[in-house]
């Protein structure tokens, strides 16, 4: 899916410390599956069982998912929206359940997460191909943003602004690793990782009762650079940051977290945000509006972050953790798990 992810690039997780958390009783191995889909390398692994029907099965209903959210396929539930010049349109339950959300999120980051952005994340391209649009592009992509232009009432959504464009890419792929989590756990799976290009999900426990070690890429570096290791029970790890999918224009640094009241690269002093949480679908939003927002950080190193976007994580009930990156490559941890630096 081109733009799934236009709202939300992350950081690469890479899930470590696998070799050996099968138990010496288990014979056989984890199963694994690999596929290009949501514009990114997805792979299922799965401990406790060889049955490959279920990876398949997992990875389908991404692709299914997928169909429904893309702001590019012709004839998805978006592109319906986004091409109905205001007529309302009748969508799928899971894009009404996405959409819903978004438009959540959108109200508690006061508008700093939109997930009406569309105009402005087509408009830039982050291979640095097409270099950077012109001021009035920008404002006129500008104009079109606002969540509470759309309406939705049950499967129904419709937009008031003819001219503004959905894009889920900030908050869909996080939706897809929660449904493809819900469907293992509906076959009786009771171990197993879930990576849809950097949205992890564990699924129960590992074999051997351990916690799961989640690697962190270090921003910048190699995709093997590792920031650290959080180590989980059952949960989300999500990452966002300013430094996957960027471009550099005469001297200026341009990536694509956009902040939706400027249309330009948002400017905030965080360069990345890896949040723990029940869901990742929370996950991928609060790591969004952390990027976007910023934090605070004290002149005591020994106190904790602080600011509106750290008060925003706090009132989530299925918030973790939170392991933040600023761009001087200071980090800091915020909340109730274990984190290894290294």
């Amino acid at each position: 899916m081109r733009r799934l992810a236009a709202s939300l690039v992350l950081a690469v997780l890479v899930a470590v410390a696998f070799c050996g958390c099968v138990g010496e009783e288990q014979t056989a191995g984890p199963i694994s599956e690999t596929r290009m889909t949501l514009n990114t390398i997805c792979t299922v692994t799965i401990y406790d069982t060889q049955d490959r029907a279920i990876l398949t099965g997992a990875l389908d209903l991404c692709a299914e998912y997928e169909a429904l959210f893309s702001i590019s396929e012709e004839g998805s539930d978006v592109w319906r929206i986004n091409n109905a010049k205001g007529a309302p349109v009748a969508v799928a339950t899971p894009t009404a359940q996405v959409i819903s959300a978004g438009l959540e999120y959108g109200e508690l980051s006061g508008g700093m997460f939109d997930i009406t952005i569309g105009r402005l994340s087509t408009l830039w391209d982050f291979t640095g191909q097409s270099g950077v649009p012109s001021d009035e592009e920008i404002a006129l992509a500008r104009g079109t943003v606002d969540y509470r232009q759309v309406a939705i009432e049950g499967n129904i959504v419709q937009i008031a602004n003819p001219e503004t464009w959905i894009d889920l890419g900030g908050i869909a792929k996080g939706y897809i690793a929660d449904r493809a989590a819900d469907f293992l756990i509906e076959n009786g799976v009771k171990s197993a990782i879930i990576d849809l290009g950097g949205n992890i999900v564990a699924v129960g426990q590992r074999p051997d009762g351990s916690p799961w070690r989640i690697g962190v890429t270090k921003p910048f570096g190699q995709r093997s650079d590792l920031l650290g290791v959080v180590e989980i029970g059952e949960a989300s790890v999500v990452s966002s940051g300013i430094y996957e999918r960027q471009f550099e224009e005469n001297g200026v640094f341009y990536h694509h977290i956009l902040d939706p009241f400027t249309g330009m690269p948002a400017t905030s002093n965080v360069a990345g945000a890896t949040i723990i949480s029940e869901g990742s679908m929370e996950g991928d939003a609060l790591s969004t509006i952390v990027l976007l927002m910023g934090v605070e950080r004290p002149s005591d190193s020994a106190e904790p972050v602080g600011g509106e976007a750290i008060g925003i994580l706090a009132r989530q009930s299925g918030f973790i953790g939170a392991v933040i990156v600023f761009k001087d490559g200071e980090t800091a941890s915020y909340g109730e798990f274990e984190f290894q630096q290294f």
